[in-house]
């Protein structure tokens, strides 16, 4: 028991680092590695909620990866969905323009769509046809905010024992604006080749539209019926051999609207191949099922009906409702405005930054109106203690009492207060606050005083006395609040009266060994940054249907 307590508190320490903020969260276990760096779940001790803290390793480093998280962290804000995964928190950094990890908090979901497929082999037609309509409702919200998610599969997309799935993972992600013909001239490199869409195994078409995403979630539910992926191939000439072995060779017209002409002369000189009918590939399948797939697998994009129209399918009756089928506003230019220009390392950093504050709203306004006081990212001794010193020279002078305000973070020490005089005990808040309520400050002659005399700290303080650096406190004891008298002995006194409030004296080794990307999945796109489930856990089977009970239940 010791040693497991041991060894949670030494993953702790080294997974929050310097971040201070860390103190509100108590990390079990890790939960997931990848090349991004590591994933722990926690339990946050303000909510008392089980959360998800994904660190991210040197981000900084390539500003490509680096601007593909800002893409994410971005995206995950604007989109809030019940079947899109939420980020609950950003840890706050200790410095605006030197910090390169960031620890994102997520809500902690128990698996993830591929673990389930493997875990599960007694799912019902009512877990298949629950689970599409989540993914074609999260993908309605996706596509009407003019977004392209260009890396589902089902890796990508989290879950839970009750049934509920939520899209992840938008590192991939584009935004495509109004002010743009339906479609994006992007790289065609996009998606786990399984799921890649006919068009991107071949630069098909000069331009691809959301239908990819639509692709991509017909390859997933053909898995969830078959209980393996749907298009295994082993390159891109294999993958569109087993599209075509069940879809067909596409028409003369299809191929003549190919671009690549390596393509197309591939598609013209492919042996001719009739589309097998899906019952006889799903025998066991819901038909409404079978022919909604098969209008998802359609081979050209424009046959593929969009997230709308396939809620409105048949195969949902009794399920679907459109007051729960909400859409998104379409994301501004203004959110992106960075991908239309070349940036710098530090251009990203500061992006970043600004998206860090979205979760610290008070720091966000002083951050817009441009007062940050100092480059301290939490509030210093310093600052608490010109706020303590206002309070008391506000109430004391009238002779009115009240406490003075305490520290309200816990990344700073705890109040304490230590006496040079031995004699004395340590007193607490309240007594020094009952002290100081009596004194009064009276202007009396008194004889010139050398202020520029050194101060000597006494002997029996010196093993207690604040290191270079450390914070001194606000709180001086007097024996007299009245100054009668005054000399170097009256000073000497006064002066081993002085007492210190010392800095918290704990710190964190920096992590060294970076997270290795232990996934070994095939062609998936490199410097994905993404959530994923511990190598060794086993899903729970997912919780059937309530037998003879509505499936809309659920929800």
């Amino acid at each position: 028991m010791q040693f497991d307590q041991r060894k949670k508190s030494s993953i702790e320490v080294d997974f929050f680092t310097e971040y201070g903020e860390g103190n509100r969260y108590r990390i079990e276990e890790v939960i997931g590695k990848g090349s991004y760096g590591v994933v722990c779940s926690a339990y946050d001790t303000h909510t008392g909620e089980k959360v998800a803290i994904k660190k991210i390793n040197d981000i900084f480093e390539h500003v490509s990866d680096s601007t593909r998280i800002l893409r994410e962290i971005k995206l995950l804000r604007i989109l809030r969905h019940p079947d899109i995964v939420e980020i609950k928190h950003i840890l706050l950094p200790p410095s605006r323009r030197e910090f390169k990890d960031i620890y994102v908090v997520f809500e902690l979901m128990e698996s993830d769509l591929h673990q389930v497929i493997k875990a599960n082999d007694d799912l019902t037609p009512e877990h298949y046809q629950f689970f599409l309509y989540q993914l074609l409702r999260g993908l309605k919200y996706i596509h009407t905010a003019n977004v392209f998610h260009r890396d589902l599969k089902p890796k990508n997309i989290l879950a839970n024992a009750d049934c509920k799935l939520k899209i992840c993972d938008f590192g991939l992600a584009r935004v495509a604006f109004n002010d743009t013909p339906t479609a994006i001239f992007w790289t065609d490199y996009v998606a786990t080749r399984w799921y890649r869409a006919p068009e991107l195994c071949g630069s098909f078409f000069s331009k691809y539209t959301p239908a990819i995403d639509i692709w991509s979630i017909g390859c997933i539910f053909a898995e969830l019926l078959t209980g393996k992926p749907l298009f295994p191939g082993k390159n891109v000439v294999h993958q569109l051999d087993l599209m075509t072995d069940l879809l067909g060779t596409p028409s003369a017209e299809a191929i003549g609207r190919v671009r690549n002409e390596k393509a197309r002369r591939y598609l013209s000189s492919m042996r001719k191949k009739k589309s097998v009918p899906f019952s006889h590939k799903f025998p066991n399948a819901d038909p409404l099922a079978l022919r909604l797939l098969e209008r998802m697998l359609a081979f050209e994009p424009k046959d593929r009906p969009t997230a709308e129209e396939a809620l409105a399918d048949p195969y949902f009756k009794g399920l679907a409702k459109v007051e729960r089928e909400p859409s998104a506003q379409p994301v501004t230019k203004m959110e992106f405005e960075f991908e239309r220009r070349r940036i710098t390392k530090e251009d990203v950093r500061e992006l970043v930054y600004r998206e860090i504050l979205e979760y610290h709203p008070k720091m966000l306004k002083e951050y817009l109106e441009g007062s940050e006081p100092t480059g301290f990212m939490y509030p210093s001794a310093v600052d608490h203690f010109k706020k303590q010193f206002a309070f008391l020279e506000e109430h004391y002078k009238n002779g009115t009492s009240g406490a003075p305000p305490e520290r309200q973070h816990t990344s700073l020490p705890r109040a304490c207060v230590l006496y040079s005089d031995n004699n004395h005990a340590v007193q607490n808040s309240a007594e020094v606050t009952d002290s100081l309520s009596k004194c009064r400050i009276r202007e009396i002659e008194r004889p010139h005083v050398d202020r520029r005399v050194p101060i000597h700290v006494p002997q029996a303080n010196q093993a207690g006395a604040a290191r270079p650096g450390k914070v001194v406190g606000s709180v001086l004891r007097y024996n007299n609040c009245g100054i009668a008298a005054a000399g170097t002995e009256a000073i000497e006194q006064q002066r081993s009266r002085m007492v210190r409030n010392p800095a918290s004296n704990c710190s964190y080794p920096k992590r060294t060994q970076p997270c290795k990307n232990d996934r070994g999945e095939d062609e998936c796109p490199e410097g994905s940054n993404r959530l994923q489930p511990k190598p060794q856990y086993v899903a729970r089977k997912v919780a059937a249907a309530a037998q003879g009970g509505p499936v809309n239940n659920w929800y």
